[in-house]
């Protein structure tokens, strides 16, 4: 119905140029004023004369975009276990790059098991990139493992990682851990808010 109107305009636009600029401004005008309120979350067409159509984007669809582009690039994102959420920073690499992109798509929930006390695994169902080297971690250190296993300290350890990110505030940290198997959930979006 909406594209029928538009044609509609154009034709008269076209058919009542003859009758000079005034006329066709004035049936572009009412044509359009009919049918721009038939939706405001579709893009509103105006019409300057028969040769000009210009197409604006609501501003939901272009905040929608926005924010999708700015959690692609944020250089935060947030894990959650047992309902305490902390946030952490990307480290740089093409394995935390892929992460981002994975978690643009949405909320990633891992189960976790304890490995020698001083770390939480997870297997990640897919592969990562990675670039591993040696690492010295410390608690809130998130790594890769094997290219398909997040790990989270809570301890110390030295083996070879590739870098995901590190928590930034760990108040509660090694409590939320815990025990035992977890699970943990890694999101671009902050749960809190």
């Amino acid at each position: 119905m909406r594209f029928a109107a538009v044609i509609i305009a154009v034709f008269t636009a076209i058919t009542l140029s003859a009758c000079g600029e005034k006329a066709m401004k004035d049936a572009a005008t009412t044509t359009l004023a009919s049918t721009a309120s038939v939706s405001t979350n579709e893009p509103q067409v105006s019409q300057g004369s028969s040769e000009q159509t210009s197409v604006t984007v609501t501003a939901e669809n272009t905040e929608t975009t926005i924010e999708e582009d700015s959690m692609k690039n944020s250089s935060v994102f947030y894990v959650t276990v047992d309902g305490v959420t902390f946030p952490a920073e990307f480290a740089s690499g093409s394995g935390a790059d892929a992460l981002r992109e994975l978690l643009a798509g949405g909320d990633l929930t891992i189960s976790m098991d304890d490995y020698g006390g001083f770390e939480k695994v997870g297997h990640l169902g897919q592969e990562l990139p990675t670039d591993n080297s040696q690492t010295s971690t410390e608690p809130g250190d998130i790594v890769l493992y094997q290219g398909n296993q997040i790990v989270m300290f809570y301890g110390n350890n030295s083996w070879s990682y590739t870098r995901l990110g590190r928590i930034t505030e760990l108040g509660g940290w090694e409590e939320a851990l815990g025990d035992g198997a977890i699970s943990a959930t890694f999101s671009l979006r902050d749960p809190r808010a």
